[in-house]
């Protein structure tokens, strides 16, 4: 059984075929993580058991035709995505010992249509992280080149999908962190607009750009899998019960063809890597070659986005990660131990149990809102970034999409920028306009990629107005198909 050809579409009708049955996938799937992973380092659980179980159960649903659209499909988990039962970590130390409570509202969904959950994928702690370096139990490889990273911080997904580990997998994306790892790895990864998939069960990193996010094959497999995801949830009252037509999934190539593509030149100046331009131009070209039309459009605020984001986002992490005190969710027995006093055990347990990138992030956010300084920085970066969110509804009066690259380079070799932080932050260059606008975007390869090759995956972006997800997804689905 090819695994590597298998996607979410072809599974369901072999599985209808009875070419195979979903006990059957699960298995091959679980051997494939056993022989491999101990040497990409994608999950940080494997949930061997229950993904067997749950894999016979579906098989019975399937002789009387109850399964869901996941009917049989592997998936695997970001770990800060709580799942009842689950040690949910977020890849911290604060967090070894703790199980969740509950299911996060993706993961009932992803249960009720039929996935089977492989298990949890590494990231970078609390998905603070453009590497998957910043685990704090173990560094995720890029399955294309394993002296390389996979990307962050949704770094485990985005390895276990390309490396063959699981049919696809659930992210979140922050400022990038489903986008740039899918660009790396050579997948494809969606981020929905701001509101359309609920975040009840995601550990909140800054609430206001985090979006829980598919990783998958393709991108035929991205919009299945979004579309099982998606809605309006009781318990988060950021979510929306936004209206998708069958286009989501039924893409007409006719009425594709006439959205009018924008290339925004603030994102094709200077700093792009060399291979990255060429392959982005040979993509833009492929699109011209088959009548698309294209127009040149500007966002003259990207050059303040990646300052806005990184004043907006650690500001709201200083605020959610108050909450992780060693007392609430779970806690570090040898420190509980050695303290007399609470403001000992709150130092002592914070100090040792969050990394130096979490504690950066603390530390700059709860810089920017004290007094004196928020309206210096938080105050004007909020301004800043609604000016780019009139940057992209001015575009949206021009055209239908916006392509641009999805990183500035390839990924690059682990520890290479471990010791930079602003060298590290400037990865998400491109994505992070995206968050702070609210505004859905794929990325998707510029061609295919195949491991073992000597090529590095490197991905174009596709960002579309607010809930239509159907017109990127379509033009991808065009471009792939070709």
């Amino acid at each position: 059984m090819n695994l590597s050809e298998l996607t979410i579409s072809s599974l369901r009708k072999g599985l209808e075929n009875k070419e195979f049955s979903a006990k059957e996938i699960t298995e091959e799937f679980l051997s494939e993580i056993k022989n491999k992973d101990k040497e990409l380092r994608s999950y940080l659980a494997v949930f061997e058991h229950d993904a067997i179980k749950n894999a016979e159960l579906i098989d019975e649903n399937l002789k009387t035709e109850k399964a869901g659209a996941l009917a049989g499909a592997p998936i695997a988990v970001k770990d800060n995505i709580l799942i009842k039962g689950a040690k949910t970590t977020a890849a911290s130390k604060i967090l070894e010992t703790y199980e969740a409570s509950y299911d996060a509202t993706v993961v009932k969904k992803l249960k009720s249509n039929g996935g089977v959950i492989l298990g949890k994928t590494n990231l970078d702690e609390f998905a603070m992280g453009s590497s998957t370096e910043n685990s704090a139990f173990q560094v995720t490889k890029n399955p294309h080149d394993l002296k390389r990273v996979p990307g962050g911080s949704s770094g485990g997904s985005a390895a276990a999908v390309s490396g063959g580990l699981a049919l696809a997998a659930l992210g979140s994306d922050t400022g990038g962190s489903i986008r740039q790892p899918a660009a790396f790895c050579g997948v494809v990864g969606l981020k929905p607009t701001y509101g359309a998939v609920s975040r009840f069960g995601l550990m909140a990193m800054a609430s206001s750009l985090d979006q829980i996010s598919p990783i998958t094959k393709t991108v035929e497999d991205a919009a299945i899998l979004f579309d099982a995801i998606r809605g309006k949830d009781e318990y988060d009252a950021t979510s929306v019960d936004a209206e998708y037509d069958k286009n989501l999934l039924e893409p007409d190539f006719n009425e594709i063809k006439k959205l009018k593509i924008g290339i925004p030149r603030e994102y094709f100046a200077d700093g792009i890597d060399k291979q990255v331009a060429r392959e982005i131009e040979k993509t833009i070209e492929k699109f011209k070659g088959n009548g698309f039309e294209f127009k040149e459009i500007s966002l003259p605020h990207t050059k303040y986005a990646l300052s806005a984001y990184y004043i907006i986002m650690p500001a709201e992490v200083s605020a959610n990660m108050a909450r992780f005190d060693g007392i609430r969710y779970g806690g570090i027995s040898e420190i509980e131990k050695s303290v007399e006093t609470l403001r000992d055990l709150y130092f002592k347990t914070r100090g040792t149990g969050f990394g130096e990138e979490v504690k950066r992030r603390i530390l700059l956010g709860t810089f920017v809102l004290s007094a004196g300084y928020y309206d210096a920085y938080y105050a004007k970066a909020q301004k800043v970034r609604k000016l780019i969110t009139e940057d992209f509804k001015k575009a949206f009066d021009e055209v239908d999409v916006i392509l641009t690259p999805t990183t500035p380079t390839p990924a690059f070799k682990i520890g290479e920028k471990t010791s930079d932080p602003m060298q590290m932050y400037l990865s998400d260059i491109f994505t992070v306009t995206q968050n702070l606008a609210g505004v859905p975007a794929l990325s998707l390869p510029v061609k295919p990629y195949h491991l073992g090759g000597k090529e590095l995956p490197i991905g174009f972006q596709l960002t579309g107005r607010h809930f239509r997800e159907a017109d990127i997804l379509g033009i991808g689905r065009w471009y792939e198909e070709r």
